[in-house]
């Protein structure tokens, strides 16, 4: 009887490693335990009330990938230029706005006609431009200098990004190249700054729309979640963790508030039947969009807290690859905008808001405002 007590915990053992071994190759090991825990205390539907739907398309849009030259760069913009009206003139959401789509266009791939291009496409309605960087084993003031300079560029060459009104600050949204913001991958690459987050906010960066990275080793443990980090110097990953945004609460002195997309775990499609698939909000044509993401995306309940009534979805892509474009301008954007139109503009109790990156930051902070105020007025 003692050998086959042995050989059954030797068995859970074997499970166990076999487990813990796949968690490690898809760096699940890192969030899982988020996940879990999200999905037992995971928040329901209010009882009563319209739910508000807040959709962000965050394009990590390279023109130079794969180190193109410049024909072929200013080739994949024209067909966004061209295509882009077109497949979009059919959609609208409950507000009869047009899809929008949020261009985080990279500093080192700085092209004026391109960025011509592009703000000619926002102006007419279709989105905005915002900052996008990658880099390697850099400093504080080069980063700080970097930022400064093409922002400014961006705004007084090209009329994109915003001042603040009362300090004239360029302000702008961020993505950070190669998913490792704050120098979070192990091994110190594609960065090299430990306190970046300090240098975004000082250099009017007010939101950070980064993760999630997964199945990069750069994945927080937090997941959907709208939350405010803090740099610390000589501290990389700060953004680990953070302060959840929630009504009556705003960002204090030297924090940046971070706006996730979904991440979670998509039973319904597994690999060879048996382990399910990373839903990390990815759009890709090896990840098109469907109705059932859709659903899954707003089943992670990204919000503010203390106004569960609504909910915050952004994936990303990389739209200027050309099997990817291939796909979003021979269907997948129509099944995209068609499936999130049928599940929260025509569906009722549901209102359906197409919104620019900036505007969902806005928004973000517009909701803990404004909640908090009706609050204190009862």
């Amino acid at each position: 009887m003692w050998l086959a007590s042995v050989v059954a915990v030797a068995g859970l053992l074997a499970i166990a490693i076999v487990f813990w071994q796949v968690l490690r190759s898809r760096n699940m090991h890192l969030w899982v335990v988020s996940y879990l825990c999200q999905v037992r205390t995971r928040r329901k539907r209010p009882p009563a009330g319209v739910r508000h739907v807040y959709f962000c398309f965050a394009d990590h849009y390279e023109p130079y990938w794969h180190q193109a030259d410049r024909e072929v760069a200013h080739q994949r913009v024209q067909r966004w230029v061209d295509g882009y009206p077109r497949v979009a003139k059919g959609h609208r959401d409950s507000e009869g706005r047009k899809p929008q789509h949020s261009f985080f266009y990279p500093e080192e791939e700085y092209d004026s006609d391109i960025l011509d291009a592009l703000a000619g496409l926002c102006r007419q309605g279709y989105g905005d431009v915002e900052v996008h960087l990658h880099h390697d084993n850099d400093t504080a003031g080069n980063l700080r200098d970097t930022l400064l300079r093409f922002t400014d560029t961006l705004n007084r060459r090209h009329g994109l990004l915003r001042r603040d009104p009362v300090t004239g600050q360029v302000l702008y949204c961020f993505i950070h190249g190669n998913w490792a913001l704050d120098n979070s991958r192990p091994d110190g690459r594609w960065c090299g700054v430990d306190d970046e987050l300090s240098v975004l906010v000082e250099t009017g960066c007010r939101c950070d729309m980064t993760m999630p990275s997964a199945p990069s080793d750069t994945q927080t443990s937090k997941i959907n979640s709208i939350y405010f980090a803090h740099g610390s110097p000589g501290h990389r990953k700060s953004h680990n963790d953070g302060r959840d945004c929630a009504v009556g609460e705003s960002a204090c002195a030297g924090e940046l508030l971070l706006i996730q997309g979904p991440l979670t775990l998509n039973w319904r499609a597994r690999k060879a039947g048996i382990l399910p698939r990373i839903e990390s909000g990815e759009i890709s044509a090896d990840a098109p969009p469907s109705a059932a993401r859709v659903r899954l995306w707003e089943s992670c309940h990204i919000g503010v807290r203390g106004a569960d009534e609504h909910v915050f979805i952004k994936v990303h892509t990389h739209g200027t690859e050309e099997r990817t474009s291939d796909m979003l301008f021979n269907g997948g954007f129509d099944q995209l905008w068609t499936a999130l139109e049928a599940n929260y503009r025509d569906r009722p109790g549901y209102v359906l808001h197409y919104q620019t990156a900036w505007e969902m930051h806005e928004t973000v902070l517009r909701l803990a405002h404004r909640h908090a105020a009706n609050m204190a007025s009862r």
